[in-house]
């Protein structure tokens, strides 16, 4: 099944794709910007970058932070990281119903795939000819 995959790209040259709003929402549900970097199978660093360009594009921070202590730190959206998510979430929904009927139709295109029934050659075509050698 064809699925699609939603990025908009703003007249800035900024982006917002499905692994930074992927990102956001890890931090909304595990607290912390370590933790949502582990779930996504990247560096502290390599998020904390991408939760910095998301600041820069939105012109405001998308999460709070707090440093470590008694309390133990962590991290939260603010209200405009929610609206980012929600936005992105109702934009892919949108585009997924409308497209759906063409995306049946393409993956309808598709070629079958390596090792499929349909592409399969019969037994009899892989077996080897013997070699006879030569009187």
């Amino acid at each position: 099944m064809a699925r699609l995959t939603i990025r908009v790209d703003f007249g800035n040259g900024a982006a917002l794709g499905p692994g930074k709003v992927r990102l956001l929402e890890l931090i909304a549900e595990t607290g912390s910007i370590r933790k949502a970097a582990s779930g996504m199978k990247m560096s502290y660093r390599q998020a904390w970058l991408l939760l910095q360009s998301l600041d820069a594009t939105f012109g405001s921070p998308l999460a709070s932070t707090a440093t470590g202590g008694r309390a133990g730190g962590g991290a939260a959206l603010t209200p405009l990281g929610r609206s980012v998510i929600a936005r992105y979430r109702s934009l892919e929904t949108a585009a997924a119903k409308a497209s759906a009927r063409d995306l049946a139709s393409l993956a309808g295109f598709l070629a079958p795939a390596e090792g499929s029934a349909a592409r399969a050659r019969p037994k009899a075509a892989l077996r080897k000819r013997p070699i006879r050698k030569p009187a």
